[in-house]
């Protein structure tokens, strides 16, 4: 094959539209459900997994939810730091515009199923291998 944007477009190397996902978790006794948007792991999650190789960026995982998580269009919806330690704080923005205090990380059962969320996407249509089974004989 000859390397072109053709041969990219018919063999599908481009990660398409985002993937619509519900997810769930729960804060203390409080159960949430939200819809998200999940791109398919492309050129976005490569680079966020380079910089984490590299040490540029210190979280893989929030790279990957960064990478990941997006709008209907496509568009980001949190960087890095906005997991690992929140947005900015609004109300602390109101009071002090030169503010740098954040929200605190995001919380842990809403990353699990946001990475839940990430792990379904990235595998569709793909068959899990399941672990090789040994003879009766063997242990």
């Amino acid at each position: 094959m000859k390397l072109s944007i053709e041969t990219l477009r018919s063999s599908g190397s481009f990660t398409g539209r985002p993937v619509e996902k519900e997810i769930n978790w729960k804060q203390g006794d409080k159960a949430f459900t939200a819809t998200v948007f999940v791109r398919p792991l492309g050129y976005q999650s490569a680079v966020s997994d380079v910089l984490s190789a590299g040490g540029k960026q210190k979280d893989n995982i929030a790279g990957r939810i960064a990478a990941a998580i997006c709008d209907e269009e496509g568009n980001t919806v949190f960087s890095p730091i906005d997991i690992t330690h929140g947005p900015l704080d609004p109300a602390e923005l109101e009071k002090d515009p030169a503010s740098t205090k954040r929200l605190g990380a995001l919380d842990g059962n809403l990353t699990v199923a946001l990475m839940v969320a990430i792990n379904e996407v990235t595998n569709m249509g793909k068959t899990q291998t399941s672990a090789t089974s040994t003879s009766s004989g063997t242990s």
